[in-house]
Parts: structure tokens; C-alpha cells; sequence
């Protein structure tokens, strides 16, 4: 009996085994390699027992890459989207034809020897050696195993798929001590099921429940003798026996595998011959992989869904580790977008836009209180090919979107009102409002004073415009000297911060540009998401919510992951969003954004043209929902004069008359068979046509200041949906308290377009 060296060492004839084995292993190493010749086996490098102890001795397998699926609000699918098309599957649910096909081409002997087949080692170098080059190799389907798990590790960096494929002596070695290892720890069925998991099939299709629905279009637990035959036969060359490409060679494959069945009797002769006369009978689906599959146009709502992902710490600290979880996939993700929201907007933007049009539109609507977008779509479609693009148009450069947004025009004057009302403005101030007149010469900013050093001077729409106006008819109008006065008093500064409160910031990052064009929109340019979830501010009485896209998500496990959560915080004042409220229902009713008013529902809204028509604008919203729509060149350098969007000819476009339209009939078919809610409003008295006593003053003759909330008591005492900050209501709650709508007290304004800047200014209608 051999001795046992002390402290449990091996003994010297282990050792002399060990180095043996090291010895048999490299001549296994030297016919994978397909080096001629048995003196291949003289090749034991000095130091190779070292060397062999050295490599660790447990192999990490990372998980395997699969399917991510995205849901709907209601659970229905949007899209599939996956890094490489596999889905895994437990042994039980692989037809067993499947299973013995694959052992018999690949390794025979499988359930007969080890790890390393020695009859096999034997056998391939001989038959090289015979041959003089390779005619045979002599890998265990153990160790074709471990060489895919250093693949899936390398993912699709080029560089590491070249080392974790090189043939090498250190790399053999290494996959051989893994196979070893694998053997002992997991058994032939597990390896078996998961190589047939990870390895590749051709066509994008990882696995075998891939590779059945691939070619077959069905589950590989219902897989025949004959089909398993071929996809057994296609994993030796992918591409070689790719049955679409060369069905004659894959036929061959296939019956070469179907022969070597009847020779091991795992079938009979008779059934060989049967299946080998039989045609392939391929029924190929197409690989469908990503957001460009989504549904109801919804491509780039799903593809804010990854860019969320892989921007939110949430699912990573870093983000390398980000994208690796979402490569790795398996995940079922259950969003806030709304069905019938969803197909409402997609119905409205065919409905007024073409894909071919020279223009673009974009539509986000959001749910107010809660943050959640409900629905995003764009004319423009998701692909590759003509009239169609890779840009989100309604998101922020940061998640996909246009490098810099698009300016917003009068539709930011909202906020202008909003900044001054918080800052003790009444809605009854009145300025002169003259059709020209000259920016201020000074106007404070939030680091500074701005100075109007070059004169230049600003304009209204028409001239008929000329005041004087007070808030609501100013709005209503939208007239630019108005708004342009209103900052010369109050300053930048308060917008800046409203703006900030509200969500707002420029599309492609940074801080607003404070300068007084800013208070009719014509400085940065902004995304449809972000306007949608400013206005919704307004709609929930004060309180803005961050947007959310992701309701849910489980991993590959079963198991819930944290989600990103809206954050709620006040804006304003309730008293403030109700003046806004009470102001902004002008606009729809008697004002510039008439045509997109909603039948039958309390609804609030601002137009917007920037300076040469570039961009036009409709931002509104009822109790229970926000959203946006933008019309323009994609580029931003298309001028919407004398042109033809969705086969209506316009001499010019506005706000009104195509963003307008859009937005009425994608909120009218979102809101259907749901709640009519009601505003809660504030009456403003005194009259628009009061004096213009200085152009510094807060206080009018005529004005009655604000009021109190109609309700009486403290303002919002009623909150719409019952929402607080942070609060979120379940989707699709869109259910508020009915409320008795206000009184609008003064004068009401005409309907008439906006506004026109002059030099230094944004030319902003409606």
C-alpha cells in the first residue's frame, strides 16, 4: 500500500498519476489541436503539474443570456427584446429524440466514460497521425460544454470571444480541469441540458427551445425524429448546415445524424430510412428581437424602457454592471403604458401625419399624481429604412432622443404665469401690451443682470394686438409684449426656479438660458415628455411627479426587482394651478387652442409657433390626464410655410391647426368610456381693459385681486384624485372627484393669434 506523505499530501504514486494524467491530457490537448502525430504525447512541458494545480478549480458559469419580455399596464405583450435569442428549458421538456440525436453525432460514449474519453483520445491521434493534419478531434461533450460557457462569458466582445475560442495549450488544459470538475459536481443529464441550453444553432437562435420555435415554430419538446436529427447535425457548423441557406447539405447532416442513431440502435433502420426520405419541411419564423417588433407604435416607448434601465442605478451601480444585467436578460418587465392610450395617440398621429410628410410629429401623454407615462408615439417610425429613425423625438438627448429638443414657444408662457402668481402677482395685472415695443433694458437673472445692449425689440403676432391686456386675455391671445413686460418686472429668476420645480430642462442637458426671450419659449429647446409632465403639474393642483415608465419587473429567477420610482414634490401653490387652470381653459375656449378643445370635459391647453415656424406646439391636459404634441422638421430646420402634412395643405402652420387637432383627437379616444373630471378653478375679477397706469406697477385700477378658491375655505381643500406628493395611484385610476366648474370672471378673450418677435426675440404664435 502507498504511504501517505504527512499533512494529508498525495501519496508518490498519486503524484506519479496526477502527472500522467497531465501527460494523457496534453496529448487530448494535441488532438483538439489537430497536431499530426502520437509523439505529440512527448510535448509535457516542465513545471505542467504545477501549472494544471494552479487553474482554479471551480468553474464560474454566468448566466445564461435570454428573451426579456415588455409588457403593457394590461399584460399583453409590446415587444421581446434579447441580447441572444434563448429561452431555457428544464431536460424534461426536450424531446427525447432531441437528447439522443445530439449525444450520438456528438459523443457516442457519452454516458460510458469521464470527462475525457481516452478511447477517443486514442483514436484521433491516430487517425491524424495517419493522415498527417486533422481528421478527427477527440472533445467530450463535457468539455464542448465548458468551451461554451468561456464563450457566453465573453458576451459579444470581440476580443475575449477570440481568447475564450483560441487554440491553445494553456487553454485546453483549462477547459479539460473544468470538465473534470463540471463531471463531478453536476452529473451527465445536467451538463447534457445545458449544453443543449447554451449552445448556438445558427440563425441567432441560443438553445434548443430557440432553435425549435427558429425552425420549426414550435416548443423543442415537440420536436420529431427527424427534426432532431437536424438541429443535432447543425451544431457541429452552424453556418455549413444552415438548413435555409443549403438544405441539400443540412439534408445530408441530418441524415449523416439519423445513420449513426440506427448504427448505436437508438433507432431502427427502418425509421432512419423513413425520416431520410422525408423533405426538411422547414416552417421558419423570423428572429424578433427588439423594440423595432414593438407593438401599436410603441417602438420607442420600449426603447425608453432600456434606456431607463440602463441609465438608473436602480438596476446597477455602474454602468457596465447595467448592461450586463439587461444582456443577460430573462427579465419580464410590466410597464405603465396604457392600451387604449397607446392606440389612441398611434390612431392620431396616422390620422394627421404621414410617415413620407417632410415634418414629424411626436405625442406623450402622462397620468397626473402619479407620473406614469401612458402612452408615446411618434409619425416617424422605429428602423432603419426611408422616413423612419432611431430617435426618440419625445425624449431628452439622454435617453435617446435629439441632441437638442425643441423650442417650445408660447407654450412655456404657462410657466411665466405661473412664477409670477407665486410671486404675488394677480391675475387681473394689466400691461400696455403695444404690437412692438423694445425688450427691457434690464432684467434680472438669477447670477446676474441681463442688459439689452444691441436694442433689440420684440413683437406681437398681429397688430390689432395691442393692448391693454390683463393675464387672461394676455394668455388667451397669447400676446408676446405682454409676457415680455411681465418679466421686466419680475425678473428671470422666479421662471428659472418655477421651470426647475416643474421638471423642465433643456433637452440636451445643462441649465435654462435666462434671457427674456426664455418667456416665450424661444431660448432651449425641450422634449414632448418633459412638456407632458410639466403640465400635468398643473393638472394635479401643484404637485409635479417625475415620469415613470416601468411598473414592475421580475428577473430570470421569478424574483421582483426594485423599479425606479416617481418623486412627487410641490410646485406651487393648489391656489396657483387653479389660476392656471382657470387661465389656460381660455385657451381652449375662447383662445388660440380652440380647435382642440375636448367635447364634453374640462380641458386646458397652450398653442405654441416658434420663430419661423419650425416647430409648432399643443401642450394641454384634463384632471387625469397631460399630454404633448410637437410638429416640426426633425432636424429643426424644415419652415412650415406653404406645405402639406397628412395631405392637408397649410399657408402657414400654427399651434392650432395641427398640433391642436392631433392632441384633441389622441386625448379623446385615451379618455373614453373614463371619467369626466372636473377643474377646480378660482374667479378673477375685475376687467382686462383696466388702465395701464405704469408699467411697473403690481396693482390696476379695476383689479380685485385673486379671490379665494371657489369652495371656500382654505385653497385645495379638494384635491383632485386625492393625490399627495409621492403618492401613487394605481393604473389606469383615472377617476377624480366631479367638481362644479368655475366662474371666469372679466372680460373673455377673442380668439386671434399670438405673437411675433422682433429682432433678438423668438417669433412665437399661438
Amino acid at each position: 500500500m502507498a504511504m501517505k506523505r504527512s499533512g494529508g499530501g498525495p501519496t508518490v504514486t498519486q503524484q506519479a498519476a496526477k502527472f500522467l494524467g497531465v501527460s494523457v491530457l496534453s496529448g487530448v490537448v494535441l488532438a483538439g489541436l489537430a497536431l499530426p502525430g502520437i509523439g505529440a504525447f512527448g510535448l509535457v512541458a516542465k513545471g505542467s503539474v504545477e501549472g494544471f494545480d494552479e487553474i482554479p478549480a471551480n468553474l464560474k458559469t454566468p448566466p445564461l443570456s435570454q428573451r426579456t419580455t415588455i409588457l403593457d399596464a394590461d399584460g399583453g405583450e409590446i415587444a421581446k427584446v434579447y441580447s441572444r435569442d434563448r429561452t431555457v428549458v428544464p431536460l424534461n421538456e426536450i424531446s427525447p429524440y432531441m437528447r439522443k440525436a445530439l449525444v450520438d453525432i456528438e459523443d457516442s460514449r457519452y454516458y460510458q466514460h469521464g470527462a475525457i474519453d481516452l478511447k477517443g483520445v486514442l483514436r484521433a491521434l491516430n487517425k491524424n497521425a495517419q493522415s498527417g493534419g486533422v481528421s478527427e478531434g477527440a472533445s467530450t461533450l463535457t468539455q464542448q460544454y465548458v468551451k461554451n460557457v468561456f464563450i457566453e462569458e465573453a458576451g459579444d466582445d470581440p476580443e475575449k470571444v477570440a481568447v475564450a475560442t483560441q487554440q491553445t495549450l494553456g487553454r485546453k488544459v483549462k477547459e479539460l480541469k473544468y470538465a473534470i470538475q463540471v463531471e463531478k459536481e453536476l452529473g451527465k443529464d445536467r451538463i447534457l441540458n445545458n449544453y443543449l441550453n447554451i449552445t448556438f444553432f445558427g440563425r441567432q437562435a441560443y438553445g434548443v427551445e430557440a432553435a425549435s420555435q427558429r425552425y420549426f415554430t414550435k416548443h423543442a419538446k415537440d420536436l420529431t425524429l427527424g427534426e432532431s436529427a437536424l438541429l443535432a447535425g447543425i451544431v457541429q457548423s452552424p453556418s455549413r448546415y444552415d438548413p435555409v441557406n443549403d438544405p441539400k447539405e443540412a439534408t445530408r447532416r441530418r441524415n449523416t445524424v439519423l445513420q449513426r442513431m440506427a448504427e448505436l440502435k437508438d433507432i431502427t433502420p427502418a425509421q432512419a430510412a423513413a425520416e431520410q426520405a422525408k423533405p426538411l419541411e422547414l416552417k421558419v419564423s423570423r428572429p424578433k428581437s427588439g423594440c423595432i417588433t414593438a407593438v401599436d407604435g410603441a417602438g420607442f416607448f420600449c426603447d425608453y424602457v432600456r434606456e431607463t434601465f440602463l441609465n438608473d442605478p436602480v438596476f446597477g451601480k455602474t454602468k457596465e454592471a447595467r448592461a450586463k444585467r439587461w444582456n443577460q436578460g430573462g427579465m419580464t418587465i410590466r410597464t405603465t403604458l396604457d392600451p387604449q392610450t397607446q392606440k389612441s395617440v398611434q390612431k392620431s398621429i396616422t390620422d394627421h401625419v404621414y410617415q413620407s410628410d417632410s415634418v414629424a410629429t411626436a405625442v406623450s401623454i402622462v397620468q397626473p399624481g402619479t407620473g406614469k407615462v401612458l402612452g408615446m408615439g411618434q409619425s416617424r417610425p422605429y428602423g432603419f429604412g426611408d422616413h423612419q429613425t432611431q430617435i426618440n423625438l419625445s425624449a431628452d438627448k439622454s435617453m435617446g432622443g435629439s441632441n437638442y429638443g425643441f423650442q417650445v414657444g408660447s407654450t412655456f408662457k404657462p410657466i411665466v404665469a405661473a412664477a409670477a402668481l407665486e410671486q404675488g402677482t394677480s391675475p387681473n395685472q394689466t400691461y400696455s401690451s403695444p404690437y412692438a415695443m423694445p425688450y427691457p433694458d434690464e432684467v434680472d437673472t438669477c447670477t446676474g443682470t441681463w442688459k439689452n445692449s444691441e436694442g433689440a425689440t420684440v413683437n406681437n403676432e398681429n397688430r390689432s394686438e395691442a393692448g391693454p391686456y390683463g393675464m387672461k386675455e394676455a394668455i388667451a391671445k397669447s400676446v408676446n409684449t405682454y409676457f415680455i413686460q411681465l418679466v421686466g418686472d419680475m425678473g428671470l429668476c422666479p421662471v428659472t426656479k418655477m421651470a426647475g420645480k416643474m421638471g423642465i430642462k433643456p433637452a440636451e442637458g445643462g441649465k435654462l438660458s435666462q434671457y427674456p426671450a426664455m418667456a416665450l419659449g424661444g431660448t432651449d429647446g425641450m422634449s414632448p415628455l418633459t412638456m407632458a409632465s410639466a403640465y400635468a403639474t398643473f393638472a394635479n393642483r401643484g404637485t409635479y411627479c417625475t415620469p415613470v415608465l416601468i411598473e414592475s419587473a421580475t428577473g430570470p429567477d421569478g424574483k421582483k426587482l426594485r423599479v425606479p420610482q416617481t418623486k412627487c414634490s410641490r410646485a406651487m401653490s393648489e391656489q396657483t394651478a387653479d389660476t392656471v387652470n382657470t387661465l389656460l381653459q381660455g385657451v381652449v375656449e375662447d383662445g388660440t387652442g380652440k380647435e382642440a378643445g375636448l367635447s364634453g370635459r374640462d380641458s386646458a391647453g397652450k398653442t405654441g409657433t416658434t420663430d419661423e415656424r419650425r416647430a409648432a406646439w399643443f401642450v394641454g391636459y384634463t384632471p387625469n390626464l397631460a399630454g404633448a404634441v410637437w410638429v416640426g422638421g426633425p432636424g429643426d430646420k424644415v419652415e412650415m410655410e406653404n406645405i402639406s402634412i397628412g395631405g392637408v395643405y397649410h399657408d402657414k402652420v400654427y399651434g392650432a391647426d395641427t398640433p391642436g387637432p392631433i392632441w384633441r383627437d389622441a386625448m379623446t379616444g385615451a379618455l373614453d368610456g373614463r371619467p369626466a373630471a372636473s377643474f377646480d378653478t378660482v374667479g378673477i375679477g375685475g376687467s382686462d381693459r383696466a388702465t395701464d397706469t405704469d408699467k411697473g406697477g403690481k396693482t390696476r385700477p379695476g383689479d380685485t385681486g385673486q379671490g379665494g378658491n371657489k369652495h371656500g375655505g382654505k385653497p385645495g381643500a379638494n384635491k383632485p384624485g386625492g393625490n399627495k406628493p409621492g403618492k401613487h395611484n394605481p393604473l389606469p385610476d383615472f377617476s377624480v372627484p366631479e367638481l362644479p366648474t368655475g366662474i371666469l370672471g372679466g372680460n373673455s378673450g377673442n380668439s386671434g393669434t399670438g405673437e411675433s418677435a422682433g429682432q433678438g426675440g423668438q417669433k412665437e404664435q399661438q
